[in-house]
């Protein structure tokens, strides 16, 4: 960004507050509001910035609008009534509304750059909130045609300061775009978790990671998605519509392959596979680390007791290998003091991190 920019970032969430230490770090002046005392207290204590009560400089050269979807507008027009910032965007996840509030509102829309950071974690507030949540992550800029040129490479300037991937996209097909990724899989990811509210512990003694990795983003707070949700319902129940569909033929399907001859269950069941293998597709697609093309990595298993500083030696052994680790996960066993760690790498270097961690003690089963 430019010499020691000063933000306002109006709403100190996990998001904003998230924004705030980042700029921070890279030596803006980061100025505070929220209406709750108490989240404005915790992000001041954190270092993110101080309260804008508090200052008595001129207009900052960005507002940053940290506020639900229904608010955005709002809090523009008061901030822009007020002179608060030469620019002003903000980062909530649907876009299309905002606009159309602004709009109406008589806001001005030339200083106004929608935006939308696509990193978020399952905790809320400012305790949850990190320096480097944006980092590799897509950061969406929709500006309108109304919107000056300037503004939109102040905006572009502060989300790469953040660490993140810039991607000017329309405020309508980021809406449908984010209902496909983003807000229809909360709502799956809620209905397969609440199908475990009465589960039997025998069935929550079984869970391992494919329910945990299923249901991780179910545990975020209900109310903000509400809220989310509600300013993009239509394109988020056309993305339900689809996934149902596609979950009533798969039923309709198990069901009818029940008692069935087994010439006919296998044709019954084909279609469940197509459903599967459409699924292994559609996976592959997802870019991969740092936006690029996906990849597959290899797993390299570990089994580590549970004692501090054993993952920190696993990590000493990769770097003195020579092996970047992509990405790592831990599976516990229940009533033991072990775990595995599963270790994410290049396949043409897994052998050598497996080869390097057995020299150093650690148990490595043999890769397939």
């Amino acid at each position: 960004m430019t010499q020691n920019p000063r933000v306002v970032v109006i709403g100190t969430g996990l998001i904003g507050t998230s924004v705030a230490l980042a700029l921070r770090g890279r030596g803006a002046e980061v100025l505070l509001q929220d209406s709750d005392a108490a989240s404005l207290a915790m992000a001041v204590e954190l270092g993110a910035g101080t309260p804008l009560a508090d200052s008595t400089g001129g207009a900052a050269d960005i507002a940053v609008l940290a506020v639900p979807p229904g608010s955005v507008a709002a809090v523009l027009a008061e901030a822009q009534k007020e002179g608060l910032a030469r620019f002003y965007t903000d980062v909530a996840s649907v876009k299309a509304r905002p606009v159309m509030d602004a709009i109406e509102l008589g806001c001005d829309l030339a200083g106004y750059v929608p935006g939308h950071p696509l990193a978020g974690r399952e905790r809320s507030g400012p305790a949850a909130a990190r320096a480097d949540l944006f980092l590799g992550r897509p950061w969406a800029l929709c500006p309108t045609p109304a919107t000056d040129p300037a503004a939109v490479e102040a905006v572009t300037e502060l989300a790469r300061s953040c660490g993140a991937e810039v991607h000017l996209v329309d405020p309508v097909e980021h809406d449908k775009a984010v209902a496909l990724v983003s807000h229809g899989p909360h709502v799956v990811s809620a209905a397969v978790a609440a199908r475990l509210e009465q589960a039997p512990d025998v069935a929550l003694d079984l869970a391992g990671t494919g329910v945990r990795d299923v249901t991780r983003i179910a545990a975020s707070d209900p109310g903000l998605w509400v809220g989310i949700l509600t300013a993009n319902a239509e394109p988020v129940a056309e993305v339900l519509d689809a996934v149902a569909a596609d979950l009533a033929l798969a039923a309709a399907m198990l069901r009818a392959s029940t008692g069935a001859g087994p010439d006919v269950a296998e044709v019954i069941m084909a279609k469940v596979g197509d459903l599967l293998g459409r699924g292994n597709t559609g996976r592959a697609r997802i870019p991969g680390k740092h936006g690029g093309t996906p990849a597959t990595d290899a797993l390299v298993q570990v089994v580590i007791p549970d004692k501090p500083g054993e993952l920190a030696r696993i990590f000493e052994a990769a770097g003195d290998a020579g092996v970047n680790i992509e990405d790592v996960s831990i599976e516990h066993s229940p009533g033991l003091p072990v775990g595995v760690a599963e270790l994410s790498v290049k396949p043409e270097a897994a052998e050598t991190l497996a080869l390097a961690l057995r020299e150093r003690g650690w148990s490595v089963p043999v890769l397939p």
